[in-house]
């Protein structure tokens, strides 16, 4: 398998990138070819000893910041990694691009250049999250700020597929997220959400109200990018806020310290099941190629793990299957 990475995205880039590409090599059957200025992706490589004929360095001068416009930018920086790494898959001679760059310029990106699967209305950032009792999906999680009903059954399509083939659940369930459990609940995008998601093939169960989304007993939650982001960054800061109060609480008297050092190993497998790093990336699924959006403070350990995101997502041969689905339901 051949892996497009942006080498020059991140808080972290190149150094952590790099590092992960080196690691991903060692442990899986992947080529992969950094994008970004050459000379300073080499220099990052000779830190490390692997096999040289896994890993390329193609290069692309110009870097798009997480402050540019994101469609100004993928318009006007065409030689930037990211743009490089993405143009790589659209003339198929890399399965897959990873980058932990600009999210804006990465979609409007894998969009523009990769572009869509047929059928597909809107492609949605479709990221992991743990639960109580089990991992479920938020699609979509910001690409798409409006929707319309037909949108998020197709988020519901693909991200069955994904939770299915990936995450092996056998028959994800699918839930609209809402303000309301009962079926009047809602405005007029998910009252018509609802009825097309009741009527479709899906596992539907119906409305689930934020406050239950972290029980993990819905596999595929669909909405539209501003709720599914909103969700999304909730989520993440309640988790960071939870852990520092906790920190606090332990390191507050002799006796807490006592009792944390006892339930070390407890609070570690918990804040593990938290860790973006263990999943890797966000897939853009909808899109006409493999597309993998890491977090923009991933360590090398983040980027490995989203390298073998894209290698099971290739495998398993994700991209086909969608477009299969996806046609299926445009002719039923």
């Amino acid at each position: 398998m051949r892996i497009a990475v942006d080498a020059m995205g991140g808080d972290n880039a190149p150094a952590a990138v790099v590092e992960g590409c080196v690691e991903a090599v060692k442990e899986l059957d992947v080529h992969i070819t950094l994008t970004g200025p050459k000379e300073i992706i080499e220099k990052e490589l000779q830190k490390y000893q692997f096999d040289s004929n896994k890993i390329a360095v193609l290069d692309a001068p110009e870097v798009i910041s997480p402050n540019e416009h994101p469609v100004m930018a993928i318009r006007k920086k065409k030689n930037s990694s990211i743009c490089t790494a993405l143009n790589l898959v659209k003339n198929k001679e890399c399965h897959a691009v990873i980058s932990a760059g600009s999210t804006g310029a990465f979609l409007a990106g894998s969009l523009f250049i990769v572009g869509r699967i047929k059928g597909v209305d809107r492609p949605g950032l479709a990221p992991i999250m743990p639960g109580k009792n089990g991992s479920f999906m938020v699609m979509d999680a910001g690409a798409n700020a409006e929707c319309k009903p037909v949108n998020l059954v197709q988020f519901g399509i693909m991200g069955q597929i994904y939770m299915k083939d990936i995450i092996g659940i056998e028959k994800p369930s699918v839930g609209l997220v809402n303000i309301g459990a009962e079926e009047e609940k809602g405005n007029e995008l998910t009252k018509a959400a609802y009825k097309l998601l009741k009527e479709s093939n899906l596992n539907f169960i119906g409305n689930v109200e934020p406050r239950d989304i972290p029980a993990g007993d819905v596999q595929v939650l669909v909405c539209d990018g501003f709720v599914g982001n909103t969700v999304l960054k909730m989520y993440e800061g309640v988790a960071s806020t939870i852990f520092d109060i906790l920190k606090t609480e332990m390191m507050s008297s002799l006796r807490s310290k006592i009792g944390a050092l006892i339930l070390k190993p407890v609070f570690k497998s918990f804040k593990k099941k938290f860790d973006y790093k263990e999943v890797g990336g966000a897939p853009f699924l909808g899109v006409d190629g493999i597309c993998i959006k890491a977090h923009g403070s991933s360590d090398a350990r983040a980027v490995k793990n989203a390298i073998k995101q894209a290698y099971t997502l290739y495998e398993k041969n994700v991209i086909e299957k969608i477009r299969e689905s996806i046609t299926n339901s445009l002719t039923e």
